[in-house]
C-alpha cells in the first residue's frame, strides 16, 4: 500500500512539475519554448538617425528679413469726404449726400462742421498732401555684407517706401535697386554702417528631389518663421512667366513668405519662394520657389544696372507632340516648332522657316518650347548661336545672332466675321470642307464635322490651311498629295499648318488605318 502510494506521488509530483515548467515557458515569452525556437527574429532595421534643423536655422535665420512696402495714395479733400468714392469730393457743401455723411458722423472729424475745409478762390476743396500707407509685406534675404537683398517683384511692384526689418526687430529704410516681373525678382539695398549676416546661392548640382530643405520667412506678418520639408519636385511649369522652371517643396510656405529663401542643410539658398497652390489660400503643401542658378544670375544683372537684357530669336513656338515627331520623321518628341518666324528678326534674317523643329542650341539638346526659352533669354544680345533645327526630314546647322528682346505687338484682327458657309471641297478622311482662301494663301475651313478626327485637335471653321508636311497647299487636291506622300514614307501622321487670326500653330492628324 505504502508502494503504491508513493508510486502514485512521485508520478503526480514530475506531472506537475512538467506542467509548472510549461507555465512558466509561457509566461516569460508568450509561447511555449518549443513553439519559439521555431520562428526566426522580428526585422528590426537600424534607420539612421535624422539630422536636426537648429544648427542651420541659427546660423540662416539673421540674413533673412522682413521687408515691408508703402505706396502713394490718391489725394482726396481736406475734409476727407470723398470715401474712396469718386465724385463725392466734388459735390456742393449744401448737398443733402454731405448732409447726411455729417449727420452720421463719417469724414475727417467724424462729422464736426468745423473740421470741414472752406472751398479755395476756384470753389475746389484742397487737397491733402499725398502721404505713403502699407501695401504689401513679404520676406527677403541678404546676399552682400553691404545691404544688398533679395525680394519679389510682386511684393514690391507698386511701392514707392520700402523698410525692412531685421531678425532683432530692427528696421531700416531701403531702396530699389532694380525689378523684373518676367522673372518675379527685385534687389532692394539697405544703407548703412554695419556688415549683414548674408548667405549664398547654392549650385544646380546640390538640389536634389527628395533633399531635407527649410524655408524662413515673415508669413502673416510673424516674422522669422521656420519650417521644414524636401524637395517634392523640379522643372515645374505654374503659367507664371515664360521662364516657368520652378522647385516644389512641401515646407509650409503661406502669404507673406514671398521673397523669402529655402535652404539647404548646409545653408545656402536653393530657391526664392514666389507661389502656393492652394483652394483655400492658406498652406496645403505645395510651395514654388524660383531656382537658385536663375536667382542668382537675374540677380546680378540687376546688381549691375538696375535692368535685364535678354537675348531673343523673334520665333512663334509650340511643343513637339507624339503626333508631330512622327509626322515629321523625329525619333523623339522633343524640341521646339516653329509655327513663324517674326518680321525683321534674327530668326527670319538667319532662313528660319515655319515648321522647323530647334532641337539643340550650341549642341545642347532643346527639351520644349519652355527650354528653348530660357536658353535663349540667357544668350547676351550680340552672340551668335548656332541652333541645330529639323527641316524636310534631316537635320541642320543654322547660325543666328541674337538681339535684344523687345516688346513684339500682335497682330490685329480687323475682321472677325465668320467664314462664309458656302459648299467647298471635301476632305473626307478629316471630316473637313475647304475652299480656296480669298484673302491669303491656303485652304479656308468652311466647315468641321462635329465627331471628326480635326475637331479633335481643334480645328474650326474659318481656319486657314496653309500647309501640309510643309508643303503649300492651294487645293483639296494638294493636300491629298501630301497626304498620299506621308503614307508611302509610312509615316502615321499629316502635319497641318492653321492660321488663326493672324497667328499660326501646327497640328498632327492621324492617318487612317489601312
Amino acid at each position: 500500500m505504502p508502494k503504491k502510494y508513493d508510486h502514485f506521488t512521485r508520478k503526480g509530483l514530475l506531472t506537475t512539475t512538467a506542467v509548472l515548467g510549461l507555465a512558466a515557458a509561457m509566461m516569460t515569452s508568450g509561447i511555449p519554448a518549443r513553439v519559439q525556437s521555431a520562428y526566426a527574429d522580428a526585422v528590426r532595421v537600424e534607420a539612421p538617425s535624422v539630422p536636426g534643423f537648429a544648427d542651420v536655422v541659427e546660423a540662416v535665420t539673421p540674413a533673412v528679413v522682413s521687408v515691408r512696402v508703402k505706396s502713394n495714395i490718391t489725394p482726396v479733400s481736406s475734409d476727407g469726404f470723398s470715401l474712396g468714392i469718386p465724385g463725392l469730393d466734388n459735390l456742393p457743401k449744401d448737398h443733402p449726400m454731405r448732409r447726411l455723411f455729417k449727420d452720421f458722423g463719417f469724414g475727417k472729424g467724424m462729422g464736426k462742421p468745423d473740421q470741414f475745409s472752406e472751398r479755395d478762390d476756384r470753389g475746389a476743396e484742397p487737397l491733402q498732401p499725398r502721404r505713403a500707407r502699407p501695401v504689401s509685406q513679404g520676406s527677403g534675404f541678404f546676399i552682400t555684407a553691404d545691404g544688398y537683398l533679395v525680394t519679389n517683384n510682386h511684393v514690391v511692384d507698386d511701392g514707392t517706401e520700402f523698410s525692412v526689418i531685421l531678425h532683432d526687430g530692427t528696421e531700416l529704410d531701403a531702396t530699389l535697386v532694380g525689378k523684373d516681373a518676367r522673372t518675379d525678382l527685385a534687389v532692394l539695398k539697405v544703407d548703412s554702417d554695419e556688415d549683414f549676416t548674408y548667405v549664398e546661392f547654392a549650385s544646380d548640382d546640390k538640389t536634389r528631389i527628395g533633399d531635407w530643405v527649410v524655408a524662413v520667412g515673415n508669413p502673416f506678418g510673424l516674422g522669422g518663421t521656420v519650417t521644414a520639408g524636401i524637395i517634392s519636385a523640379r522643372g515645374r511649369d505654374i503659367g507664371a512667366g515664360p521662364y516657368d522652371d520652378f522647385i516644389q517643396v512641401d515646407a509650409a510656405v503661406n502669404r507673406g513668405n514671398s521673397g523669402g529663401p529655402t535652404f539647404n542643410l548646409q545653408g545656402e539658398v536653393i530657391g526664392v519662394n514666389t507661389a502656393i497652390f492652394s483652394p483655400s489660400g492658406g498652406n496645403v503643401g505645395i510651395a514654388f520657389a524660383i531656382p537658385a542658378s536663375l536667382a542668382d544670375s537675374v540677380v546680378a544683372d540687376l546688381m549691375d544696372d538696375g535692368t535685364i537684357e535678354r537675348g531673343w530669336l523673334g520665333v512663334q513656338i509650340q511643343p513637339v507632340t507624339d503626333d508631330i515627331a512622327e509626322s515629321l520623321g523625329l525619333a523623339e518628341s522633343k524640341g521646339a516648332l516653329v509655327t513663324e518666324p517674326q518680321d525683321d528678326s534674327p530668326a527670319g534674317k538667319a532662313g528660319m522657316e515655319s515648321g522647323d523643329v530647334v532641337t539643340a542650341v550650341d549642341g545642347e539638346t532643346i527639351k520644349d518650347p519652355r527650354d528653348l526659352a530660357r536658353r535663349i533669354a540667357n544668350v547676351k544680345p550680340g552672340k551668335e548661336v548656332d541652333l541645330t533645327v529639323w527641316r524636310d526630314g534631316e537635320s541642320r546647322s543654322i547660325s543666328v545672332t541674337i538681339e535684344a528682346l523687345k516688346d513684339v505687338k500682335k497682330a490685329s484682327v480687323e475682321d472677325d466675321s465668320p467664314a462664309s458657309t458656302n459648299d467647298g471641297e471635301s476632305l473626307k478622311q478629316f471630316g473637313l470642307m475647304v475652299k480656296p482662301a480669298e484673302d491669303a494663301k491656303g485652304l479656308e475651313i468652311v466647315s468641321v464635322e462635329p465627331e471628326s478626327l480635326a475637331a479633335e485637335r481643334g480645328f474650326t471653321q474659318g481656319d486657314i490651311i496653309v500647309s501640309v508636311n510643309n508643303v503649300a497647299v492651294q487645293s483639296a487636291k494638294d493636300v491629298a498629295s501630301a497626304v498620299e506622300a506621308a503614307s508611302e514614307t509610312g509615316r502615321k501622321a499629316v502635319l497641318f499648318q492653321l492660321n488663326t487670326q493672324d497667328s499660326n500653330r501646327f497640328v498632327a492628324l492621324p492617318l487612317a488605318k489601312s
